[in-house]
C-alpha cells in the first residue's frame, strides 16, 4: 500500500547514507567502467554520453522522477529547485544537477522540457531520458531498481567522480543541510569549513515558530507556492481563501487528482494554466489541510498588515 507523502516525509527527513567508495561486487570505484557510458537525451533534445559528458571529473546530484507522477516527484523537484537557488552560480560551473526519468517510454525530451521549465531549471540542471534498456541500466547502477513507477527512489544521489566519493541524501529534510552535503563533496570547500549557506529560497523564507500548519507548509507548499510574491511553480496563495471556498480548498489539497478526474471546473482550470506540473496528491487529513489554510491566512494577514503600514514621515529642512 502506498505511503502518504506526509508520512514518508517523517520517515525520510534527515536520512543520509554514505555509499562505499568502492563497490564490492565490482572491486572498483563508482566511475569509469562502473557507470555506463550509454547515450542519454536532455530536455533540449541533445544526445550525450552518460559518463563521458555528464559525470567524468564532475560533482553531480541525481534525482529520479517521471513527469506523470502525482505523488513525490513534483515536491522533490520543487525542493531541488530551491537547492539550485541556494547553490547559485555554482550550478553549471562546479556542480551539475541531473533529474533522470524512470519512465523513458513516456517521458520525451519535449515533456521533460515543459517539466524543467515549470521548475525554472537553469543552466547546469539537465532532465534526462533515453532508450528504456539504457535508462534502466543507468538507474540500476545508481541504486534505482524499482519494480513499479510508484516504488521508485525518492532519495538523491550525490557524487564527486574526481574523488570517487558518493552518498545518498533526501530533499525532504533541511535544505541547508542538503546544500552543505553537496558542497562537502568538494574537498576544497570542506577544508574551508564554511558555515551552512543561507539563501532567499526554501525554509529560510519562513522562520519556524511552531504555528499550526507552518511545518507542513514549508515542506509541502513553499517549494511550489509563495504568499504575496507571485506565481512560482503553482499559483500565488495570497488571499486564496477569499477566492476559493474553504471546503473546495480542503478537498483540493487532499486529492487534486480525484477532483480533476471528476471534471471539477476550477481544478481543470488550474491544470490548464499550469501545464508543466500538476498539484500532487498529498493524502493528508482534514485537520492538517485546515491547519495549512489557517497558516496561509496568517501569512496573508501579515502581508496585508505590512502593506498597510504608514510610510515614514519625510523630514523637511
Amino acid at each position: 500500500m502506498r505511503m502518504s507523502v506526509q508520512a514518508s516525509i517523517v520517515l525520510l527527513a534527515g536520512t543520509v547514507v554514505l555509499l562505499p567508495s568502492r563497490v564490492e561486487a565490482q572491486s572498483r570505484p563508482w566511475g569509469e567502467g562502473y557507470l555506463p557510458n550509454l547515450p542519454v537525451v536532455t530536455q533540449d533534445g541533445e544526445t550525450v554520453r552518460f559518463y563521458d559528458d555528464l559525470i567524468k571529473g564532475k560533482l553531480v546530484v541525481f534525482s529520479f522522477i517521471f513527469t506523470a507522477c502525482r505523488d513525490f516527484c513534483p515536491i522533490t523537484t520543487a525542493r531541488l529547485a530551491q537547492v539550485q537557488e541556494k547553490l547559485g552560480d555554482s550550478v553549471g560551473r562546479d556542480i551539475f544537477l541531473y533529474s533522470i526519468t524512470v519512465d523513458p517510454e513516456n517521458d520525451t525530451p519535449e515533456k521533460l522540457k515543459a517539466y524543467a521549465d515549470a521548475f525554472h531549471a537553469g543552466p547546469g540542471w539537465y532532465f534526462l531520458t533515453g532508450k528504456l534498456e539504457d535508462i534502466r541500466a543507468i538507474n540500476s547502477k545508481l541504486g534505482e531498481k524499482m519494480r513499479s513507477l510508484s516504488e521508485h527512489r525518492n532519495e538523491i544521489v550525490l557524487g564527486n567522480d574526481a574523488t570517487g566519493r558518493w552518498a545518498r541524501n533526501n530533499l525532504l529534510g533541511d535544505l541547508d543541510g542538503v546544500v552543505m552535503a553537496i558542497r562537502a563533496m568538494d574537498p576544497k570547500w570542506r577544508d574551508q569549513a564554511r558555515a551552512p549557506p543561507k539563501g532567499d529560497a526554501g525554509d529560510v523564507l519562513y522562520k519556524l515558530d511552531g504555528t499550526p500548519g507552518q511545518a507542513l507548509f514549508v515542506k509541502l507548499c513553499a517549494p511550489c507556492h509563495t504568499v504575496g510574491q507571485g506565481d512560482r511553480v503553482g499559483p500565488d496563495l495570497n488571499a486564496i481563501t477569499a477566492h476559493r471556498g474553504r471546503n473546495w480548498l480542503v478537498s483540493y489539497i487532499k486529492d487534486p487528482e480525484k477532483m480533476r478526474e471528476h471534471k471539477d471546473p476550477a481544478a481543470l482550470e488550474l491544470a490548464a494554466k499550469y501545464k508543466g506540473v500538476r498539484m500532487p496528491t498529498l493524502s493528508i487529513s482534514d485537520n492538517d489541510a485546515a491547519d495549512l489554510l489557517a497558516y496561509v491566512e496568517l501569512l496573508t494577514y501579515r502581508l496585508r498588515a505590512k502593506q498597510d503600514e504608514p510610510a515614514p514621515r519625510q523630514h523637511h529642512h
